[in-house]
């Protein structure tokens, strides 16, 4: 304080005035007690670690610990992208022999790089999503078992592991994000390059590559999400850059059946009826697609004309087999694919699918009921009563001539191919019998 003269007509007088109100803040004791904000933005305990104490401290703790321990705030992160990009770190915690090894020993490697998916979403979120990517998946590029074509060995979980890593790294991202993550890994594998490259040679001739491809493809971005959007996202990706023949090819790549020796069985769908499980991989993938059309852009001609050309690869497939795929694709499928037929002519070879359709019901246990039923929706596509008569007439001439053909073929020899066609032909006039008792029975009901 100062003693200043106040200006007043008491010239003589003085009094005490604060020079400053800046002066009078000053007084008041230090704050010593700061906030947790103020804690954390201040210098840390860890700060005041030498680095090499801090490692060891990160050493003794385990891969989802890090990951929960780098989220404690942007100077810990730092901490742990460094201590996570050192080549000893990375030797040490990032697992490369994927063979020979137990099913314990591979739940629990798959398990470690879910982890270790965990620590780099972690460590990362402050990151753009491309320098993200970049920095996450630099650490995994030099192992040949997460590489197209680079692994020979038949028991590697490499793909696998790589999947339950990349699925922990991108769950909840936006599907703009996503898409991003798709086209950095066409980047990083030259993916679209490789499908191209399979999918323009004839079916089975680059058959070490069409495995490779699935198996990738399967096991690293469609099969480890539970949930039938991801999935389906990711499916559409891989098919959205061909036109539909080459999407029904890829299709097949992906799902089709396997031989025991591990090579896709493309002409066995050609030259006999295979069993449901051999086609239920295929008939899941397409009802995945038949879901929300109008989210893809696609329609239901669209998916319907892949469907035709599926069946046509590499020749034109066995009729049970046409029949067993649309059974298991369901009622609404089945139903699209046999009224397009309808509305186009094609009374014959609706006649001939729905006789095998008929024959799948009774092979595999369904019930008849749902075989009549559309029988009689496919009716309702005509609309006058000689168009569904011709119908009608049709289906049964078809009947008795597919009858003829198992009969005929079924004498000709004592082979065990012939043995099969008679059963066949037995099974054929039971289904025959069924479907027209039940017909007839709705029918007077």
């Amino acid at each position: 304080m100062v003693m200043v003269r106040k200006a007043s007509r008491n010239v003589g007088k003085y009094t005490l005035t604060y020079k400053s109100q800046s002066n009078k803040r000053t007084l008041r004791p230090a704050r010593t007690i700061m906030t947790r904000s103020q804690c954390i933005t201040s210098a840390s305990f860890f700060h005041r670690l030498p680095s090499e104490v801090f490692d060891m401290i990160l050493d003794k703790l385990s891969v989802l610990e890090i990951s929960v321990f780098s989220m404690v705030s942007k100077e810990i992160t730092r901490y742990v992208v460094d201590y996570i990009s050192t080549l000893a770190w990375k030797n040490k915690t990032i697992i490369q022999s994927l063979h020979h090894s137990t099913c314990l020993e591979q739940r629990s490697t798959i398990g470690h790089y879910r982890n270790l998916g965990l620590l780099f979403k972690r460590c990362t979120l402050l990151l753009p999503t491309k320098e993200r990517l970049k920095f996450i998946f630099s650490k995994f590029s030099q192992i040949p078992c997460f590489m197209l074509e680079q692994c020979l060995a038949p028991d590697c979980i490499g793909f696998s592991s790589y999947g339950v890593f990349v699925q922990a790294v991108i769950a909840g991202w936006d599907e703009l994000e996503c898409h991003r993550v798709f086209n950095f890994l066409c980047d990083l594998t030259n993916l679209l390059q490789r499908i191209e490259a399979v999918i323009t040679a004839k079916p089975g001739v680059r058959w070490y590559q069409e495995l490779q491809l699935r198996l990738f493809c399967r096991q690293v971005l469609l099969d480890p999400w539970p949930n039938q959007p991801e999935s389906q996202f990711w499916l559409t990706q891989l098919l959205k850059p061909w036109p539909m023949v080459s999407q029904a090819h890829l299709l097949f790549i992906l799902y089709g059946p396997l031989l025991p020796e591990g090579t896709l069985g493309w002409q066995d769908l050609v030259e006999r009826g295979l069993p449901h499980s051999a086609l239920w991989d295929l008939a899941r993938a397409i009802i995945l697609l038949f879901g929300k059309l109008e989210v893809k852009g696609w329609t239901t001609d669209s998916m319907l004309a892949i469907l035709e050309e599926l069946t046509v690869i590499p020749q034109p497939w066995h009729m049970e087999n046409v029949a067993r795929l649309l059974v298991l694709c369901g009622s609404s499928l089945c139903y699209n694919v046999l009224a397009s037929k309808a509305v186009n002519g094609r009374l014959l070879e609706i006649s001939r699918l729905i006789v095998y359709i008929i024959l799948v019901c009774e092979k595999d246990g369904y019930h008849m009921t749902w075989a009549v039923k559309l029988v009689q929706q496919i009716c309702k596509v005509f609309s006058t009563a000689p168009e569904k008569f011709c119908f009608l007439r049709q289906l049964e001439n078809t009947f008795s001539a597919i009858t003829r053909e198992f009969f005929e073929f079924s004498v000709a020899g004592n082979h065990l191919e012939d043995r099969e066609t008679f059963q066949t032909l037995c099974i054929l006039l039971d289904s025959s019998a069924r479907f027209h008792t039940k017909f007839l029975y709705m029918f007077l009901k």
